[in-house]
């Protein structure tokens, strides 16, 4: 079993923080630090809940004013690195909300061995026009990780982020920070402008077809953030983007010799396997199948898998998938009937049943 995120705080790991800690600051507790950090309620604290821990802990060991605490973990962060060191950030968030300026300074640092996307939220949500523009210089400096913090930190829908609401339903300064990225030369910025976009989609999927329409074509990467970015789209068959893509046309594709397991148990695998045939050369399709899973209570919920999608010049061509029924964290499985489809350019062409034991 996969060791949990959260005990990457070891003893060790903080004791070299309060150890780097003390050659910057010599009257450093760093014994009742380390032994604060492990108190009693320490083991059933999940991830963001040490992060904030760890924070609390070293406002209430570096007594002095706040400048001065940043001068202090900003010297020792560049010896603490990915996602780990997020505590770093949430030392801002946390007392840093009433000080912009050197609240931003600090993120700026923070973000290079780590990432401030999470807490430059807070400050977007209180000094909305102040943070978005300090956003734009970010997003024009010659730094990749402080271009990505631009695009990644507006994220209408950040993952376990608190939400950008005002974004959600009117993301157009979230747009004027992408329209200052979206030819960046850097995968790491333009794989974070495509998941802004893909957030923006699910609330404003209008304005992603836009963007798509005026930017496709210009170059290989910004095709690719287009096409990346409308991933949540073409899942859900949306027909313009279909078409933006030229995955329109399916009326010419059959599906002949779909097969599948009957019964499939659970922590198994379902075996399928289908030929698409056409009079003409197949062309560009997008293959998917979905799974109507049966849940626990009696309705059915869908989710779209990739196959394929790409040119196919010839007239047929076959597949063989499998789909576990494993038990995941983010999958229960039960026991019941479900269903499966093929989908060619997001329409459905056959759907047959299956029971799950």
């Amino acid at each position: 079993m996969a060791e949990l995120l959260k005990n990457v705080y070891t003893k060790e790991y903080i004791q070299n923080l309060a150890l780097k800690i003390k050659e910057n600051y010599e009257s450093f507790d760093d014994e009742n630090f380390m032994h604060s950090i492990f108190f009693g309620m320490w083991n059933q604290l999940e991830l963001k809940g040490r992060m904030r821990h760890i924070a609390l802990k070293l406002g209430e060991f570096l007594p002095f004013a706040y400048e001065e605490q940043l001068a202090v973990l900003k010297s020792i962060s560049k010896d603490f690195h990915s996602f780990e060191a997020m505590f770093f950030q949430d030392f801002v968030e946390v007392f840093g909300l009433n000080d912009f300026e050197n609240s931003m300074c600090a993120l700026e640092v923070f973000t290079i061995e780590s990432s401030s996307e999470f807490a430059v939220r807070q400050f977007i949500l209180k000094y909305e026009e102040q943070t978005m523009f300090q956003m734009k210089i970010w997003a024009k400096s010659q730094n990749e990780h402080l271009r990505r913090l631009a695009s990644e930190g507006c994220r209408p829908k950040l993952p376990w982020a608190v939400a950008l609401v005002k974004f959600k339903k009117n993301p157009s300064k979230v747009f004027e920070i992408i329209e200052l990225l979206k030819n960046d030369t850097s995968l790491y910025v333009r794989k974070s402008v495509a998941n802004n976009l893909n957030d923006i989609s699910k609330d404003n999927p209008v304005l992603v077809q836009e963007f798509v329409k005026n930017n496709l074509g210009v170059s290989k990467e910004l095709d690719w953030i287009c096409k990346h970015g409308s991933r949540t789209l073409l899942k859900q068959g949306n027909k313009t983007i279909l078409k933006l893509f030229n995955f329109g046309k399916s009326e010419h594709v059959d599906i002949i010799n779909f097969r599948h397991d009957e019964v499939v148990n659970l922590d198994d695998v379902l075996t399928f396997s289908f030929e698409l045939r056409a009079k003409e050369a197949i062309g560009n399709v997008r293959v998917e199948y979905l799974i109507e899973y049966f849940k626990s209570n009696k309705n059915h919920n869908k989710k779209v898998f990739m196959v394929s999608q790409n040119e196919i010049k010839s007239l047929s061509k076959n597949f063989l998938k499998k789909q576990s029924f494993k038990n995941m964290t983010t999958r229960k499985h039960y026991v019941g009937k479900h269903y499966i489809s093929i989908l060619i350019n997001g329409e459905e062409k056959v759907r047959s049943e299956f029971l799950l034991k």
